[in-house]
This record gives structure tokens, C-alpha cells and sequence, in this order.
């Protein structure tokens, strides 16, 4: 596929390498000149290359938003209209103080996103866990791969991104509708409070465990 990713700092950098290397395209949309964080990120892979934003999204099927939340409204109101028709992968959480949801819980960052950008197709993925689990999701040892939860609206776009969880590592799991993400953002306020708060290990991570359905 070819992809484009909106951040290149501790979330976005390394899932854009494990794709590059996984034989993905993968651009770094420059967002300003000089970016120390782009160039870590760039460094990462020799399969990675960067472009201009505008010029990133638009070659892009799929785009990575990995940005602080509250960049948002500033980086994707001037995309919205290149970012038609395209998936875009939201990363991102809204933190509020004390470790609150950063709307109150009144509606789910990544609805606020799809509002901002009404013609694309937001997928929450990559979201309910530090950037660490994102450097190396691999447990040794373990029968099961960490669980990547995510949610979006159209189905065709959500294949899409479950083949990526699985390149980067992480089994798929589709917990529906994009309103489902207001659920997942509290998961990774969960995972922030255990591990940053109360000192679990960062490496925590769920995994989801199926018995097969009994004959009827």
C-alpha cells in the first residue's frame, strides 16, 4: 500500500518503519523545516523516504494521522478535501487533565477527526498503548500475538487497516462502529494510568483469547 504518516514522533515512527519494512510505501509528510523527529524517524529504515504534506497525502491510499491531539484541527481542516475517499488512521487520544478524557466524554476524538475531515474514512487503530509496544509487539514464548483493537464505519477501509496491524505485528480485532472509539480511548487512558502513573511495565499489552463456539 502506499501510505502517508502525519507524525513521526515516538507513535508514528516506528509503526512507519515496520511498514517500510514490510514492503509497504511509506512517505514521512514534512510538516517543518528542520525536524529533528523526521529525521530520527527517517533513519530508521532506508525504505522511508519524506515529502512535502500536501504532496505526501496525496500519493497516500492510507493516511497515518500520529500527531498530538490538539494539532488536529490546524494540520487536517486544510486536507480535508485531499484527504477524500482515503483511510485515515487515527493514533491519536484527547488527554485532559489528571489523565480525563480530553472531551469530557462527551464524544470520541476520533469522531471530532471525521467531523474535521467528513469525506474520509477514519479508522482508530494504534491507539491503546505506549509507543513502546509499538517498537516490538513480538512476546516470545507466548501462543497469541498482542491484541490491536480498532473501529471504523466502512468496512472496506477496516481490512485495509487490519492488514497493516498484522504487518506490524499485532492481531486485529474489530470492535465495530467508529463510536466504539470513545471505548478505546478510555482503554488507553487505562494503560497511561497503570503504566505512567503506577509504574507497570510498559510492556503491557491485551491480548484477546476465543474458545471455539460449541456445536449446535
Amino acid at each position: 500500500m502506499k501510505i502517508a504518516f502525519i507524525g513521526a514522533g515516538q507513535v508514528g515512527a516506528p509503526l512507519a518503519a515496520r511498514l517500510a519494512e514490510a514492503a509497504h510505501e511509506v512517505t514521512l509528510a514534512e510538516t517543518k523545516e528542520g525536524s529533528d523527529s523526521l529525521a530520527r524517524a527517517l533513519a530508521r529504515s532506508t525504505r522511508l523516504t519524506s515529502r512535502p504534506l500536501l504532496d505526501a497525502v496525496q500519493r497516500a491510499d492510507v493516511v497515518f494521522l500520529a500527531t498530538p491531539f490538539g494539532a488536529n484541527a490546524a494540520l487536517l481542516e486544510p486536507l480535508a478535501e485531499r484527504l477524500a475517499d482515503k483511510v485515515l488512521v487515527d493514533c491519536t487520544n484527547p488527554v485532559g487533565p489528571g489523565l480525563s478524557h480530553g472531551l469530557k466524554s462527551e464524544r470520541a476524538g476520533s469522531e471530532l477527526v471525521q467531523s474535521l475531515v467528513p469525506k474520509a474514512h477514519v479508522v482508530k487503530a494504534f491507539s491503546i498503548y505506549g509507543f513502546e509496544n509499538f517498537e516490538d509487539p513480538t512476546y516470545d514464548g507466548y501462543d497469541v500475538r498482542a491484541a490491536m483493537l480498532f473501529c471504523g464505519d466502512d468496512a472496506g477501509s477496516k481490512q485495509r487497516v487490519a492488514t497493516l496491524i498484522m504487518d506490524c505485528g499485532f492481531e486485529p480485532v474489530d470492535v465495530g462502529g467508529l463510536a466504539q472509539a470513545l471505548h478505546l480511548e478510555h482503554m488507553t487512558l487505562l494503560w497511561v494510568r497503570m503504566v505512567r502513573a503506577h509504574g507497570a511495565s510498559p510492556h503491557l499489552v491485551w491480548a484477546a483469547l476465543r474458545r471455539p463456539r460449541p456445536a449446535p
